[in-house]
């Protein structure tokens, strides 16, 4: 049985689990199928009146500009899957050596490490993201190396601390007796003992950046319009929801629902591998 395998069957253990798991992979597919599956395009404005309530010709109703929200609530995912989970690898990669490295030299190149990752944690973290945003633009490959950049520093401090428990035991120091270099003690030996761990870190990482993907394009450096993006849609819809609450809580239940999924998954993950979850803020 693969790890892919295994770690799935792990997940699915639980109700909560298999709720999760239906939940991002109702979404996932969704994401992908959706261009063709769309009842209109997503910029088209209708004839009828503008905030039109839902109809059988509108299930989602109307935005202010005559937009079927229904249409736009389908669309709205693709740029935040897109960039969240390409973001969320590279923080995981990048983070995780990085942070086993440090772990594993130990000295001084630890002490250098950790303290350019508390100066880094130092600093507000949407500054730094507006600042790049600011200097580069909001392409999609800005957001997601940005994104995979920032969520990646504290992924150096789990990775540290689990390779911190595991460079002394009898296997490690068995490798290295043997003359085996660093990066193949890292990726060979501590790696597969740690990737518990990782793999809850990254579940968590995702739902994490998926909200500040949101709140990016909520206050407008995110997704440019007239592409859908739930934030983006929130932010359009959100003076006028005493009048027409629709077109903001299409877009809302579509993101709570994603990020509900992932954190069951990983809660599922977590508690059938033994691991106990700290709850902390995002770094």
């Amino acid at each position: 049985m693969s790890g892919a395998e295994q770690t799935m069957r792990l997940v699915l253990r639980s109700t909560s689990g298999k709720v999760g798991v239906a939940l991002v992979i109702f979404h996932i597919v969704l994401a992908i199928v959706s261009p063709w599956v769309v009842p209109y395009d997503f910029n088209a404005q209708s004839e009828v009146l503008e905030h039109m309530g839902p109809s059988l010709a509108h299930w989602g109703g109307l935005d202010t500009l005559g937009r079927d929200v229904f249409t736009r609530t389908l669309l709205g995912g693709r740029e935040a899957l897109l960039v969240t989970i390409f973001g969320t690898a590279i923080a995981m990669v990048w983070g995780s050596l990085f942070g086993m490295f440090s772990g594993f030299k130990g000295g001084r190149t630890d002490e250098f490490m950790m303290r350019a990752v508390d100066t880094f944690l130092a600093i507000p973290f949407m500054i730094l993201l507006l600042l790049v945003i600011a200097s580069f633009g909001n392409s999609v490959i800005v957001l997601m190396l940005t994104l995979g950049f920032l969520y990646g520093i504290g992924v150096i401090r789990l990775a540290r601390a689990a390779t911190l428990g595991e460079v002394t035991k009898d296997y490690v120091l068995a490798a290295q007796a043997r003359g085996e270099s660093v990066w193949v003690i890292l990726l060979a030996e501590i790696l597969p003992n740690i990737r518990d761990a990782l793999m809850v870190e990254a579940a968590m990482r995702w739902s994490w950046m998926l909200l500040a993907f949101s709140a990016l394009s909520f206050l407008g450096f995110g997704v440019t319009p007239p592409t859908p993006d739930w934030g983006l849609m929130i932010a359009n819809a959100r003076i006028y929801m005493p009048l027409a609450p629709w077109p903001v809580l299409l877009p809302m239940i579509a993101l709570s629902s994603l990020i509900i999924g992932i954190n069951l998954m990983a809660d599922a993950l977590a508690k059938s591998l033994g691991l106990d979850r700290v709850q902390r803020m995002p770094l």
